[in-house]
C-alpha cells in the first residue's frame, strides 16, 4: 500500500502522462532531497532512472514515495526569509525609501490645501 493520499495525481490519475514541467519539478525534487541528505546515492540515482523512464503518472509512485512533502505556497515578499535562521535577528529594513514616501505625500497635500484655500479666499 502507499502513502500517498488516493488525491494524489499519481494514484487518482495513473494513466496520465508525464509531462516535461511535473518531471522538472520532480528532478529539482529529487536533487534537494540528495543534497540535504534525505536519500542516498544509490536511491537517488534509482530514482532518476524512474523518473525520466515514466511515461505516466502512476509510473512516479516509487520516485515520490517518502520524498518530503513540496512547498505549495508562496512566501510574500514581506515575510522572505534574509537567509538567518529562526530565533536570530535580523537586520533593519531600510526605513529611509518610505519616509521619503510618506513625506512627499504630506508635502503634497499640504500644498493642495494651500492653493485650494487660496482659491477659494
Amino acid at each position: 500500500m502507499s502513502e500517498l493520499p488516493i488525491s494524489s495525481p499519481y494514484r487518482s490519475t495513473p494513466d496520465a502522462p508525464v509531462g516535461d514541467q511535473l518531471r522538472d519539478q520532480l528532478n529539482d525534487r529529487l536533487n534537494l532531497a540528495f543534497t540535504e541528505g534525505k536519500i542516498d546515492a544509490d536511491d537517488f540515482r534509482e530514482r532518476l532512472d524512474l523518473l525520466f523512464a515514466a511515461q505516466r503518472m502512476g509510473e512516479l509512485m516509487p520516485v515520490v514515495t517518502g520524498l518530503p512533502a513540496a512547498q505549495t505556497y508562496a512566501n510574500p515578499a514581506i515575510v522572505a526569509s534574509g537567509g538567518g535562521q529562526p530565533g536570530e535577528l535580523a537586520e533593519s529594513r531600510n526605513a529611509g525609501r518610505a519616509a521619503l514616501v510618506a513625506g512627499a505625500v504630506i508635502i503634497g497635500a499640504i500644498v493642495l490645501i494651500v492653493l485650494l484655500l487660496a482659491i477659494l479666499l
